[in-house]
């Protein structure tokens, strides 16, 4: 124990537990069918299942339109909250991260209990506000963190070669900022595409979402292609998250050029 690698060990438990062992579930899960044997059927159903398709379609749809929001209303925060000229006291930051010390169900409850006690329809509009909501600080906080640690003396050079403040934003500010949004763009984009709380409460099930689909199948004993939708959930994710991880430290090493 007086090793520094032995203070691991727990953290290493807790991996295998609740990381490594539930992924394997699902891979192990998804390659059977009902009796136990091999079978890649259960992958394959979903590219032939409208239904599977076009919630996935609507899914990916509904977070691009979230992302970009998110994108809308976080970047100017992210700004006013890392520029000293604006922002100069840090009970600012603060007051963003408040929201995620209430539990993300109850604020959804809360969010629906609002709109029907305003008379306001639920649906596709009620489901992006929550949405935008509940993930808004995903967006700002690694646009900010970017920001905060961006060398200022690139934006002085680039005013003492007399750019004017708009020139500075555009060809300093935002693409070295990219490394920022891409991280929050993941971390708001996948999780819309795989929720399924935030889209029952705030439009009656209305509008099913890919998350949704895979807890229907849980919920109904079909454990085989519930764990297949999974699976192909988590190879879209660690895709998209590899290739946007060589496309960061791109705009991360190159941003100037």
């Amino acid at each position: 124990m007086n090793k520094r690698s032995s203070w691991a060990l727990p953290y290493f438990i807790f991996m295998v537990l609740f990381v490594v062992l539930p992924l394997l579930l699902i891979v192990f899960y998804s390659l059977q069918d009902g009796s136990g044997h091999f079978t890649l059927a259960n992958i394959g159903k979903f590219f032939t299942d409208k239904d599977a398709l076009s919630t996935f379609a609507l899914s990916i749809e509904v977070a691009i339109e979230n992302t970009f929001i998110c994108i809308l209303l976080g970047y100017p925060a992210a700004y006013i909250l890392a520029d000293k000229r604006l922002n100069r006291s840090a009970v600012t930051v603060v007051l963003f991260i408040l929201p995620m010390w209430i539990n993300a169900l109850m604020r959804t409850l809360a969010t629906a209990e609002l709109f029907n006690m305003a008379g306001i329809a639920l649906g596709k509009g009620t489901l992006l506000f929550g949405m935008a909501y509940d993930y808004l600080p995903f967006m700002i906080y690694p646009i900010y963190n970017v920001l905060n640690k961006m060398d200022k003396s690139y934006s002085e050079a680039a005013q003492d070669l007399g750019a004017t403040p708009g020139q500075v934003f555009r060809k300093v500010t935002l693409p070295l900022s990219m490394p920022g949004i891409m991280s929050g763009v993941m971390m708001v984009f996948m999780p819309t595409v795989s929720t399924f709380a935030i889209s029952e409460f705030l439009t009656n099930n209305k509008i099913k979402l890919f998350g949704t689909i895979i807890q229907e199948n849980i919920n109904n004993s079909m454990w085989n292609y519930g764990a297949a939708l999974s699976l192909v959930m988590l190879l879209i994710i660690g895709i998209t998250t590899f290739l946007q991880g060589g496309e960061a430290q791109e705009e991360a090493t190159g941003g100037l050029i």
